[in-house]
Formats: C-alpha cells, structure tokens, sequence
C-alpha cells in the first residue's frame, strides 16, 4: 500500500530542502508525493471585503506565479530517475496555509507532512517560522515533521524522545514513529528528567506500556538530573549528535505548546535536527 506524503512549499531553499529528505527517507517505499503550494493575492484592496475571484488580475497573476513555481519543482524532480517508486502530484491552491494543509491532509487520507522549518524571509534568528509552527501546532490530522535548511538526510541512528510518563500512550499513536524506527534501524532514547523523587506507579506503568510499544525495536531510557526540561534536552542532542528529535504535541502535556518559540529558540540558532510532532488522537 502506497504511503501518502504532503510537501508543502513556498519555493525556498529550505522547503526544496525538505522535499529532498522526504524522498531520502521514503527512498525504498512506493510513495505519493503531493507538494502543496498555498497561494494569497497580495495587492488586492485591503478595504474591500470581497474575496478575489478566478478571471481577476491578481488572483491570476498569483495563480500563474504559484502554478509555474510547481512547474519548477516538477521539472527538477524528474532529472532524479533513483526514485521509480515515487509519484508526485503538483497541487497550487488560493488558500492560507493551514487551511490548504488541512484541506488536503483531508481529502488526500496524508500519513505525514514533512516541510522546511523556515520560509522565504529565512531570518536567521527565527529558527522555525511562523508558518511551520502554526502547521504543527494547528494540523491534528497527521505528524508533522519539520526539516531544518541545514539538515540533510542521513541514516538514522538516534531519534530522542523526551517524557516525562505522565501520559499513557496508545500504540497507534506512536506508529508514525514506530515506522519511522523500523525504516532507519534507529534507536529510540527516551529522556526523562528527573526531579529526585523516584516515578510514582502510574508513570511506572506508562513507562512499561512504552517499552512494550516499542518491542523488538532498540529503545533505551535515561534519566537526567538537575536541569531544566529545555536545557537537559538539548544538551542530550548535541553531546550525542542525535539525528531526531519528536514530541507528542498533547494540549495538556509537560511541554504545553510543544513548538513555542522558547522551546525551539533552546533547540540552539543552529539547529540541524530535525523534528517530528506526534499527536495525540484524544484531543
């Protein structure tokens, strides 16, 4: 059965970025690929509450400009002939992101949305731009995994999953990531940060229901002490040069907004790791 993979871009260096790791990490799967490009009419009177239609000036300025970017992005596509497995369906709609996103997700069943992390502006102090937040934080139907412009797909061998096993986890929402392990051969490092109280029965059992989640997969669990979530996470991914970070975006988690801007801005200015948001099905 075919996988179903969304790659939204605005035509940046980051976005081909992604779309190039997404088809590295699906190389040996047969996959459709639906690369999404969410155009809006810029220079259409603001004090007009009409929306533009299809035959106006601008809405078929910004089409054009929309439907030769994926054009493009085709073309490129189609000098790369190691990828006999993969299909690849062009799709230019007048929309905001979100909602292009979800459209899709929608009407398409996608399994993940794999995009760059920043977009055209590329400002170097905003690590993930406010578009690729708002898709992780916003689109519930599927993970999302976010690619930094300066990461480039290699083997997986460690993806870090922080917890702190307050959450009893279902195993299919775990199954992105589970997938994902099983593709690469990766081992899974659970991190839990520890306040110095030992884990209370329920966070035993959550801890047990993980590992089963993940047997006859590598998993190894460690306990950090005396640092702050943020801080001790990071400092886990650089000292062992992990290759992935993922989170469960659950509204009530230990994190809250998984991808706020603090947390990301703590990932470190640099940040080569990818990441990938889970979510939680209940919510």
């Amino acid at each position: 059965m075919k996988k179903k993979i969304l790659l939204p871009t605005d035509f940046s260096k980051n976005a081909w970025n992604a779309i190039t790791y997404a088809l590295e990490l699906y190389k040996n799967e047969s996959c459709d690929f639906y690369i999404l490009n969410t155009f809006t009419v810029t220079g259409y009177a603001l004090e007009s509450m009409a929306v533009p239609e299809p035959g106006e000036k601008f809405y078929e300025e910004a089409k054009v400009k929309s439907e030769q970017g994926l054009g493009k992005i085709l073309e490129r596509l189609s000098f790369r002939d190691d990828y006999a497995n993969h299909k690849f369906y062009m799709v230019s709609q007048f929309n905001d992101i979100l909602d292009g996103v979800k459209d899709i997700v929608e009407k398409q069943d996608i399994e993940m949305i794999i995009m760059g992390t920043k977009g055209t502006t590329n400002a170097r102090e905003v690590i993930y731009g406010s578009n690729t937040v708002l898709v992780m934080e916003k689109s519930r139907g599927c993970p999302v995994m976010a690619i930094p412009s300066e990461s480039s797909y290699d083997t997986l061998q460690e993806i870090v999953f922080p917890t702190d096993f307050k959450m009893n986890f279902k195993r299919r929402e775990l199954q992105s990531l589970i997938e994902v392990v099983k593709r690469s051969n990766a081992t899974v490092c659970v991190v839990y940060i520890s306040n110095g109280d030992p884990l209370t029965e329920e966070q035993e059992n959550n801890k047990k229901l993980l590992e089963e989640s993940f047997e006859g997969l590598k998993i190894s669990f460690h306990t950090l002490h005396n640092i702050d979530v943020k801080s001790g996470v990071r400092c886990f991914v650089e000292s062992r040069d992990s290759d992935m970070i993922t989170f469960f975006n659950r509204k009530h988690s230990f994190f809250g907004s998984i991808f706020s801007r603090p947390m990301v801005k703590d990932l470190g200015h640099n940040s080569t790791v990818p990441v990938l948001a889970l979510h939680d099905l209940r919510n």
